[in-house]
C-alpha cells in the first residue's frame, strides 16, 4: 500500500473511530484544500494532523499541526503504526490547559 493510500485510510479510520465514540468528526478532502486551518480530520476545537505510518517524525508532525492550526484550534497529532493503538501527541502546555479545564469542570 503506498503512503498516500495508507494516509487516507488512516484518516477515514480515525474519523470513524471518533464518531463511534460519540464525537462529531469527519475526514476532510485534502485534494483541493490543504494546509492552514484545514485538518486531516475535522473535530471541533482540535486541529487533527493524522499520521498512519511506521517511520514517524514526531517533532516534524507536531510542528506541522501547530503551523496549520494557525492559532485557532488545539493542535494535535494522531498516530498509529501497524498493529498498534492510536496515540495522540500534543505540546505539554496545550495538554495542561486542556487538563486544567477538565479538572475545573469536574469540581463545579
Amino acid at each position: 500500500m503506498n503512503s498516500k493510500v495508507k494516509g487516507s485510510t488512516g484518516e477515514r479510520e480515525l474519523a470513524k473511530l471518533l464518531c463511534s465514540r460519540g464525537y462529531k468528526a469527519s475526514r476532510n478532502d485534502q485534494r483541493y484544500v490543504s494546509g492552514l486551518e484545514n485538518p486531516d480530520v475535522s473535530l471541533p476545537g482540535v486541529h487533527c494532523e493524522v499520521k498512519r505510518c511506521e517511520a514517524f517524525r514526531l517533532y516534524d508532525s507536531l510542528e506541522q499541526a501547530v503551523k496549520d492550526a494557525n492559532g485557532k484550534k488545539l493542535p494535535a497529532v494522531f498516530h498509529r503504526k501497524n498493529r498498534a493503538p492510536w496515540v495522540v501527541i500534543m505540546k505539554l502546555d496545550d495538554w495542561l490547559s486542556m487538563y486544567r479545564r477538565c479538572q475545573q469542570n469536574e469540581y463545579h
